[in-house]
């Protein structure tokens, strides 16, 4: 039987290939968290009051040295993983040795894999959360200047999809925005079960060196560890899973907001329009307009739903500790995060590009609209609602045509549906993220005697 010899032992390439899966693709992603983790380790192993040393400070700085280097050949898109390498662990090791020789072959040392890649997506997720956040603040910034401009601009309420009632560009445009505010606060409780370090838990079962786990947990920005060692092991893919649930809630959000897109520039609609550069055209039919970006958000909402339910299933039956299903949620865990991301990007690059057209809304009030409105004028003269209800139902045909801007008018809600109290939250998730993001650069910067993310020398 052919073999092949890898870091870790021989194997067939038959196993390796299926083993290693997509592994050598994905971990170029996690290349420099892979590198922040080993830094951190490798920090923490040159402390300890060991004789001799684990490793030196000279090696230490060493060590460090390659690492940052191997960071910026990584940004160069000139770092490969091969399936021999089997991940990004075994690769960076396999560089590390190649280049510092015996240093190389112990960076390792009270380090397992599995405590490895745990730090790397969980290093790997505060990063892309942090640009989530600033990408969900972009769009409800976006939303919520064309609520405010647009806040007495008169607009059918539907439910339904029927006409229903007088509302405002102003309600609508900030419906979706305070939409996003609640999935930041999911969101923001998801970073906050990412924060936690798993670095030190070797296989789930700790090492008889005494690691110190709370030096490692401050050189990488973290809150605090995972404490128990073999939930350490046992919180990947569950983490994973938290954030895909959160993220899934926002795109929810975005599909609900393309969705009434996809309806409203349609001609028979034409309450808003897209710039044909925001929109595609036909390889046939020279008019069309298509708001693609939307109908594309529709669907990526699908794909994050169903990332984040994979990701459930695979860890629904796994027994505690680590087993290899978990490999199976990489994929699943990158793609909702980018996918998040991208369409958030999207629509807040789109929205400030919209036009709203007051008379397409205005043609949308008949009659029929103002029901309401007329029942609670006869209200106001001493009927029971009941009574008025009943007049106005059975006199519908009757009913004369009102001004939708005088309607929205008498609606405090419309014309203000609490933009005060909107900023504010946003302006407090905007705090949270800066101060986050100054505090994890802080940390990297310490560890690795280099401004990051910059990596200037």
């Amino acid at each position: 039987m052919n073999k092949k010899k890898t870091i870790v032992g021989t194997i067939s390439p038959e196993v390796l290939s299926f083993t290693v899966g997509r592994d050598p693709f994905l971990d170029r992603a996690l290349l420099e968290a892979d590198c922040l983790g080993t830094a951190a380790h490798v920090t923490m192993l040159s402390k300890l009051p060991l004789r001799p040393r684990l490793f030196s400070a000279d090696e230490r700085r060493r060590v460090v040295a390659e690492l940052i280097r191997i960071m910026r050949v990584g940004r160069r898109g000139a770092f490969d993983i091969g399936e021999a390498d089997q991940d990004v662990h075994l690769a960076v090791e396999r560089v590390l040795t190649a280049r510092l020789g015996d240093l190389g072959k112990r960076v390792h040392t009270a380090r397992s894999r599995n405590d490895q890649v745990a730090t790397d997506l969980r290093l790997f997720a505060k990063m892309r959360l942090f640009d989530i956040m600033d990408e969900a603040l972009a769009l409800i910034d976006a939303l919520t200047d064309l609520a405010v401009k647009h806040a007495r601009t008169p607009m059918v309420g539907r439910t339904h999809l029927q006409p229903a009632m007088p509302s405002s560009v102003g309600l609508w445009a900030a419906s979706h925005a305070e939409s996003l505010l609640d999935d930041l606060t999911l969101i923001r409780a998801a970073y906050d079960v990412n924060d936690r370090n798993p670095l030190g838990s070797a296989a789930g079962y700790g090492v008889p060196l005494p690691l110190d786990r709370d030096a490692t947990t401050a050189s990488l920005g973290f809150r605090e560890p995972i404490r128990n060692v073999l939930y350490a092991a046992s919180a990947r893919g569950k983490c994973e899973s938290a954030i895909l649930s959160a993220l899934a809630q926002a795109m929810l959000s975005l599909s609900r907001l393309a969705e009434d897109m996809t309806l409203f520039t349609m001609p028979e609609f034409g309450y808003f329009s897209l710039p044909r550069a925001c929109s595609t055209g036909s390889s046939i039919m020279p008019q069309k307009n298509n708001p693609d970006i939307y109908e594309l958000v529709r669907a990526k909402a699908g794909r994050v739903l169903g990332c984040a339910t994979a990701a459930s299933a695979i860890v629904k039956g796994l027994p505690c500790g680590y087993n290899r299903d978990l490999q199976e949620i990489k994929e699943v865990f990158m793609d909702g995060l980018e996918t998040a991301r991208a369409c958030l990007n999207i629509l807040a690059f789109t929205t400030p590009k919209l036009k709203v057209h007051p008379e397409a809304l205005a043609r949308g009030f008949t009659p029929e609209v103002f029901a309401t409105d007329r029942v609670l004028d006869r209200v106001r003269k001493g009927e029971s609602f009941r009574t008025a209800y009943d007049h106005v139902k059975a006199t519908l045909g009757d009913t004369a045509e009102m001004d939708p801007a005088a309607s929205v008018q008498t609606r405090p809600c419309l014309i203000d549906p609490g933009f005060d109290a909107m900023s504010e939250r946003a302006r407090t998730v905007s705090q949270f993220v800066i101060g986050e993001r100054r505090r994890f650069h802080a940390a990297l910067t310490k560890l690795l005697g280099v401004p990051y993310p910059k990596l200037a020398s």
